[in-house]
């Protein structure tokens, strides 16, 4: 009888279970407590517009001429497969350094409805990386066109195609965050995650080619794939013997992978213990 009133003791002093907006509360104390977060951040965004600044000042074909938009001067591959590599193992790590520390344990027994944890995670990652990805990006293309304005080669943000490619450049950043915080969700392991994180969206892309359909179709459904294709401000060569990506289907792509792969995480979560 004591054990049984001092659980029902315990439960009546229990108060009200957290609201969403508190664990978004939590998850952002988290998140900028970590010291680690805003060195890596402010690296990832000098290194990022640095590379679109170096590579706008090594191409010596945009010196003259009618001005028209340098799209891999102000998005470099180089600089974007490590925004890529570092927003996803940055999410990864959202959820699985506090498997490894065993905060996870605190956090579940707090709030026992795992899956508004998950959402609560993805939410204030997605809202970061968001915010990061439209620094570097509007960053990256401000240093390139004031590089090429020199040149008489730079071009305005109302200039075709210079809006879809910063506003692909800015979303990269938390889809692929978001791609890596679920993966850490269903891994719970940081090497395990982080590999799978470099697999998927960087390795895996340039091992299907488009010259066939079936592998092109693979190539397009990737972030990396769908990213090139938005910021490519050309149209295809209709006389192309590859297959090429269409603007509509990798916009459907940026919003196919974070949503099916944070519902897969829920979904995961709730079935599973900690």
């Amino acid at each position: 009888m004591t054990t049984l009133a001092s659980v029902l003791a315990t439960t009546r002093d229990t108060g009200p279970p957290a609201r969403f907006r508190d664990l978004l509360a939590s998850e952002w104390i988290k998140m900028r407590s970590l010291r680690s977060t805003p060195w890596t951040i402010a690296l990832t965004v000098l290194f990022v517009i640095g590379s679109s600044a170096v590579a706008t000042l090594a191409d010596n074909t945009a010196r003259s001429g009618p001005a028209d938009f340098l799209p891999y001067d102000a998005y470099p591959p180089a600089g974007y497969w490590t925004l890529i590599l570092v927003a996803s193992s940055m999410g990864a790590l959202t959820v699985v350094s506090e498997y490894s520390s065993g905060l996870i344990r605190t956090t579940t027994v707090a709030v026992p409805a795992r899956s508004a944890v998950v959402l609560a995670k993805a939410a204030v990652t997605a809202v970061l990386w968001t915010a990061v990805g439209t620094v570097i990006s509007t960053g990256s293309f401000l240093v390139s066109q004031a590089i090429l304005s020199g040149r008489h080669a730079g071009v305005p943000l109302t200039h075709p195609g210079v809006l879809r490619a910063v506003v692909a450049s800015a979303l990269l950043a938390p889809v692929c965050a978001l791609i890596g915080l679920s993966l850490g969700v269903l891994l719970r392991h940081s090497a395990a995650t982080v590999v799978t994180c470099v697999l998927t969206l960087l390795m895996l892309p340039p091992m299907f080619s488009e010259s066939d359909r079936w592998s092109a179709d693979i190539n397009h459904a990737m972030v990396s794939a769908a990213w090139k294709r938005l910021v490519q401000s050309w149209e295809p060569d209709p006389g192309s013997l590859g297959y090429t990506a269409t603007v509509p289907g990798s916009w459907i792509v940026y919003a196919l992978w974070p949503l099916i792969t944070v519902a897969l995480a829920v979904l995961v979560v709730r079935r599973r213990d900690v």
